[in-house]
C-alpha cells in the first residue's frame, strides 16, 4: 500500500512529469513506496556476497514492454516486464539480483491502473528473489504513448563453472520444455477481443529463474531461451544456427491446450510460433535428461516438463518437426510478426 495519500489526482497530467513536487508525489506514492528501494538517488548502490566468488560473471540484459492490452488474463505490463527480465537472466545462467524500471506514461492514464501494475511488479519481484533498485518516469502527451510502457533493465550473477551457450549443444542432445505453448499469445488475442473469440485462456507468465537454478543444479545444461516472441520455433531456429546442428522435434510430444489449438485451427495460426512468457526450451546432455526433467517437475514453473525432440547429425541450422502422420516438414523461422505488441 502506497505509505500516504498525498496523490490525489485520478489520472495522470503534464504536470506529473515536469520535474517538480507533482512528479515527486507520483513517483513517491506510486512506486517507491511499493518497490522501496534503497535509496532516492540518481544510481542504485550494490553489492553482493555473490560477486566476491572467484570466477563470478555479471550477466546484464534489458527490455522493452509495449503490450496491448497492458492487463491481461494472468498478468499484465509490469508482471510481464519483470518476468521477462528475469528470464532472459535465468536462460543464460545467471541468478537474477537486481531490476530497474522505466516508465512512459501517457498523459491522462489512470493513476489506479499505475498503482495496480506497480503492486503486481513488486509481488513478481518478490517472487523471484530480484529487488527493483532504481527507475526513471516520463510522462508524454495524449496520444504519444498507450496508456503505459515500462522498460525495464536487470542484473545478475553467473557462479563460477557455469557455462550455458548454444555452441555447446551436441548431437544426441535432447529438448525439453518445461510447460505448455502459446498460452500468452492466445490469450493477448482473445483478451483484444478484435476476433470475437471467447476462450478461456491465461497467459503463461512467470519467472523462469527458480525453475533454472532447479535443473542447473541437477544436470549439465547445455544451453535455454525462452520462447518469447517468435514462439518455441524460432528459439529452436536460433539454438540450432549458432550451435550449427539439426534439431528434430516430434508433433506428437509438443504440450498444446486444446483451446490454443482450437483458436489457431480457426486463425489459421501455427501455435509453435505463438509467443509464450513462461515457457523455455532447454537442452541436455541425454544422460542428464531424468535428473534434469526431475528436477524441473519439482518446481511450480516446471511441472509440466517434457522432452519434445532433440539436436541431430547433418541439417545444420535446419529445425525439423516428426509430424502426426509420420512425415516431416521444415520449422522455418517465422517472418514477419505474426501479433504486434505481444510483450
Amino acid at each position: 500500500m502506497p505509505k500516504d495519500l498525498t496523490l490525489r489526482d485520478a489520472r495522470v497530467t503534464l504536470s506529473h512529469g515536469g520535474g517538480g513536487k507533482a512528479m515527486r508525489d507520483l513517483i513517491e506514492n506510486v512506486f517507491t513506496s511499493v518497490f522501496a528501494p534503497p535509496g532516492m538517488e540518481d544510481q542504485a548502490r550494490l553489492s553482493s556476497a555473490a560477486l566476491q566468488v572467484p570466477g563470478a560473471r555479471l550477466a546484464f540484459t534489458t527490455d522493452s514492454f509495449v503490450v496491448d492490452p497492458v492487463e491481461f488474463p494472468g498478468g499484465d505490463i509490469g508482471r510481464l516486464a519483470v518476468c521477462g527480465t528475469v528470464n532472459d537472466l535465468a536462460v543464460g545462467g545467471a541468478r537474477p539480483l537486481w531490476l530497474s524500471a522505466a516508465f512512459i506514461i501517457e498523459e491522462g492514464t489512470e493513476v489506479a491502473l499505475l498503482r495496480r501494475i506497480a503492486a503486481s511488479m513488486a509481488a513478481e519481484a518478490a517472487a523471484a528473489g530480484v529487488k527493483i533498485v532504481t527507475g526513471d518516469t516520463k510522462v508524454v502527451g495524449r496520444g504519444s504513448a498507450d496508456k503505459v510502457f515500462v522498460t525495464t533493465s536487470g542484473i545478475g550473477v553467473i557462479p563460477p563453472g557455469r557455462e550455458l551457450a548454444a555452441e555447446r549443444i551436441r548431437p544426441g542432445d535432447v529438448a525439453i520444455v518445461n510447460g505448455v505453448l502459446g498460452d500468452h499469445g492466445a490469450a493477448i488475442l482473445a483478451a483484444r477481443g478484435e476476433m470475437m473469440l471467447s476462450a478461456d485462456i491465461v497467459s503463461d507468465c512467470q519467472g523462469l529463474g527458480h525453475l533454472m537454478e532447479a535443473a542447473a543444479g541437477a544436470a549439465d545444461l547445455r544451453a535455454a531461451r525462452d520462447a518469447t516472441r517468435g514462439g518455441l520455433a524460432s528459439a529452436l531456429n536460433e539454438l540450432a544456427a549458432a550451435a550449427g546442428v539439426g534439431i528434430e522435434i516430434e508433433e506428437s510430444l509438443l504440450p498444446l491446450r486444446p483451446e490454443v489449438k482450437g483458436m489457431c485451427e480457426i486463425l489459421g495460426l501455427d501455435p509453435l510460433y505463438l509467443a509464450n512468457e513462461g515457457t523455455l526450451v532447454l537442452f541436455v546432455p541425454e544422460a542428464g535428461a531424468e535428473a534434469a526433467l526431475a528436477a524441473m517437475r519439482a518446481t511450480e514453473a516446471g511441472r509440466g516438463a517434457r522432452i519434445i525432440g532433440r539436436a541431430v547429425e547433418g541439417r545444420p541450422g535446419q529445425v525439423t518437426m516428426r509430424t502426426l502422420f509420420g512425415g516431416a516438414r521444415i520449422v522455418d523461422m517465422l517472418a514477419g510478426e505474426q501479433l504486434p505488441r505481444i510483450c
